[in-house]
C-alpha cells in the first residue's frame, strides 16, 4: 500500500536512483536500514496496574557520522514509520552537509493519557532499553512529535546515571540549563522562514501579502505561523489534533498561541468570526502557501488534485506521498521538500551537539547566522540543480543528498 511511509521512502530512492544513474548495489544498500531495535517497555501505572508499550530505535546510515534523529510518542508509531523517518534524516543531514547520519525513534503511546510520573518512567525505561544504541559518538536523539525538552532531560539523566558521569551530548533539544542551545526550539520554524523567503525571491513574489494555511500548530507550525504573522502575512487557517479554524481575513496568531500554550485545543477557542474546519478541509483551502507541519502522508492521491496553492512548504517529514508529488508537479505547484525546508531543527541540533562536546556555548545571533548560511547554501544548490536538469526541487534535493552518501560508501568500501 502506497501510504506505508517506509515504502514511500524506498520509492523515493528508486526515483532519484533512476535520475542520477545510481549503482544498483548502492541503491539496494540505501533501501535497507543498518539496524533496528524493538523494545518492550513495562510501566507501573499510578493505579497499580502494569501497562506494556512498544518502542523502537532505528539507524538508517552512519557512513557520514553518528546517527541523528528525534523520538516521537504517538499511538500511530510503527516500525515502518520509524524506518522511513530515519531514511529521511539521512538525506536531511547529507543535504545540509552535516557530519551526521540518519536515525529515528518512537514509542507507541498516547502521552496525553499518562500522568507526568508515568511519562517520566516510560522515558527512563525506554532510554535504558536503547542505551547501547545511543551516545555522542553513536546516535544522538532529539525531540519530535509529542516529546520536548523535559523528556530530553530525562533521557540525558538516565544515560548519564548509567555511565557514571554527566553526558550532555547524548541528546539535543535539552533545556538550556543543562547544555541545551539557545535558538533550538524555534529552529525548524526559523529554517522554514528562511527557505520560504528565498523561494519567494526566486519566484519574484512579495512575502508580505501572501495568504498562508498551516496544518499543525505545535512547535514547528506555531513558530512559522508566528514568524509569517509578524511579517504581515495573512494566516487564514491553522489546525491541531482537534481540527482547524479558518478566517478569510486572517487569524490573530499571537492570541491563538497564548491559548494553545495553556494546553487548550484550537476547536475550543471562542471567537465567532472563526469557522471550525476539519484538517481535510484545511488542506484544500485556496491560498498562496500551504504548510503541512503535522504528520506524514497528509497530501495523497485522494486530495492532491484539490490542492489550491502556489507553494507547498513541507514543515513535517513526508507529508506528501510520491503519487501526490507528481500530481502537484503537473499542476505547477512548487513543493519545497522536507529534507530542505524543515532542516533548521537538525541544523541547530548539530550546533547544540558541537557546543556540548566543546563545553563552549554560542549567542543566539551566531546560531541564527550559521543556520541561515547553511540552509540557504543548501537551497541555492537544490534550486540551481532543479533548473539545470529541469527536475523537481525534491528530486534535486535527493540527488545532492544521495550523491554524498554514495560517495562516502564508495570511499569507505564494504566491510570486511
Amino acid at each position: 500500500m502506497e501510504l506505508n511511509p517506509f515504502e514511500v521512502a524506498k520509492k523515493q530512492i528508486d526515483i532519484v536512483a533512476e535520475e542520477m544513474g545510481l549503482d544498483p548495489n548502492v541503491r539496494e544498500y540505501l533501501k535497507r536500514v543498518e539496524r533496528a531495535l524493538i523494545v518492550t517497555i513495562p510501566i507501573l501505572m499510578d493505579d497499580g496496574s502494569i501497562q506494556i508499550f512498544e518502542g523502537y530505535r532505528v539507524q538508517h546510515s552512519t557512513v557520514r557520522g553518528p546517527g541523528k534523529g528525534g523520538i516521537r510518542y504517538s499511538p500511530e508509531v510503527t516500525l515502518d514509520e520509524v524506518k522511513a523517518l530515519a531514511i529521511w534524516m539521512t538525506w536531511k543531514c547529507s543535504l545540509l552537509n552535516l557530519p551526521l547520519g540518519g536515525a529515528k525513534g518512537g514509542v507507541c503511546v498516547d502521552p496525553r493519557k499518562l500522568s507526568n510520573r508515568e511519562l517520566e518512567h516510560l522515558t527512563r525505561r525506554y532510554t535504558s532499553e536503547i542505551i547501547n544504541m545511543i551516545g555522542p559518538d553513536i546516535d544522538i536523539p532529539a525531540p519530535d512529535v509529542n516529546t520536548n525538552a523535559q523528556i530530553m532531560a530525562w533521557i540525558m539523566d538516565t544515560y548519564s546515571m548509567n555511565k557514571g558521569r554527566s553526558v550532555p551530548g547524548v541528546v539535543t533539544g535539552k533545556p538550556i540549563e543543562i547544555g541545551g542551545s539557545v535558538g533550538r526550539e524555534p529552529a525548524t520554524g526559523m529554517g522554514l522562514y528562511y527557505v520560504l523567503e528565498a523561494m519567494c525571491e526566486r519566484l519574484k513574489l512579495d512575502l508580505k501579502p501572501l495568504s498562508i494555511v498551516v496544518q499543525g500548530f505545535g512547535n514547528v507550525g506555531g513558530t512559522i505561523a508566528d514568524l509569517l504573522y509578524k511579517e504581515g502575512c495573512k494566516i487564514m487557517a491553522v489546525s491541531d489534533i482537534s481540527g482547524g479554524i479558518y478566517y478569510s481575513e486572517g487569524l490573530e496568531i499571537d492570541k491563538l498561541l497564548e491559548w494553545t500554550k495553556q494546553g487548550k485545543y484550537l476547536k475550543d477557542y471562542e471567537d465567532k468570526k472563526y469557522k471550525l474546519i476539519t484538517n481535510d478541509e484545511l488542506l484544500t483551502l485556496e491560498c498562496d502557501v500551504l504548510i503541512p507541519a503535522a504528520l506524514e502522508n497528509q497530501i495523497t492521491q485522494n486530495n492532491a488534485d484539490k490542492i489550491k496553492c502556489k507553494i507547498v512548504l513541507e514543515g513535517a517529514n513526508g507529508p506528501v506521498t510520491t503519487i501526490a508529488d507528481k500530481i502537484l508537479l503537473d499542476k505547477g505547484i512548487k513543493v519545497i521538500p522536507d529534507i530542505l525546508a524543515n532542516g533548521g531543527g537538525v541544523c541547530v541540533s548539530y550546533f547544540e551537539y558541537v557546543q556540548d562536546i566543546r563545553a563552549y556555548f554560542w549567542e543566539l545571533e551566531r546560531i541564527n547566522k550559521e543556520l541561515k548560511k547553511i540552509i540557504l547554501k543548501a537551497f541555492e544548490a537544490v534550486y540551481t540543480l532543479s533548473k539545470e536538469r529541469n527536475i523537481s526541487l525534491r528530486t534535486a534535493a535527493y540527488v545532492i543528498a544521495v550523491s554524498r552518501i554514495a560517495k562516502a560508501i564508495e570511499l569507505r568500501g564494504i566491510f570486511p
